[in-house]
């Protein structure tokens, strides 16, 4: 095995959104070669405005917030993960494809996010490992920056569907099933005052 090799920047080209796009990522990072499934099925159905403020929450090296501020080209895209080795390189990913309205920052959940920031869009690749206290403070804090009429979109693991059906009922009193493939349900709910 090479280690040199090994500890060299992962890059690659794929098209999401019609968009063509590059990413840089390496070792360590989720899905470090590819796009997901579960990223791709969220790319595809998402319904994202020119003027949506996103958060992309646990964004990883930043496929799906690099993507979301492609298509915000009036709005802003702020990507948040708990790992600096992810923020580095969504910060990277911002700049390989040339965003001038989004950035990257090192949070833990949304903790280093001023209280008076509001979103329109929140998005996540909710890792099945999160567990259910760090998804409620998730919940609360997203509800609290979320704009009236804003939405909180998740793709997840099937068998986590029907915990978010509940916990989205329970926190926002609505929930719709987007879509569900094999293996991936989007879960959407949307702040309605």
């Amino acid at each position: 095995m090479n280690i040199d090799a090994l500890k060299q920047d992962i890059v690659f080209e794929t098209e999401l959104r019609a968009h063509p796009m590059k990413f840089s990522s390496t070792w360590g990072l989720f899905s470090p070669r590819e796009i997901d499934s579960g990223t791709d099925l969220l790319l595809k159905y998402i319904d994202i405005t020119e003027n949506d403020h996103i958060l992309d929450l646990g964004c990883g090296y930043g496929p799906i917030g690099v993507t979301l501020a492609k298509e915000a080209k009036n709005g802003s895209v702020l990507m948040v993960d708990k790992d600096f080795v992810a923020v580095d390189y969504a910060r990277r990913n911002i700049e390989l494809n040339r965003l001038g309205n989004a950035q990257a920052m090192l949070s833990n959940g949304l903790a280093q996010i001023p209280d008076d920031k509001k979103f329109t869009t929140v998005v996540s690749n909710i890792p099945a490992k999160v567990g259910k206290e760090m998804l409620s403070i998730f919940l609360h804090d997203i509800k609290q920056h979320l704009e009236p009429g804003g939405q909180f979109v998740v793709v997840t693991i099937n068998g986590l569907r029907d915990y978010m059906k509940r916990t989205f009922n329970e926190s926002f009193g609505n929930y719709e099933k987007v879509k569900q493939s094999r293996d991936y349900t989007i879960s959407r709910t949307v702040k309605n005052h």
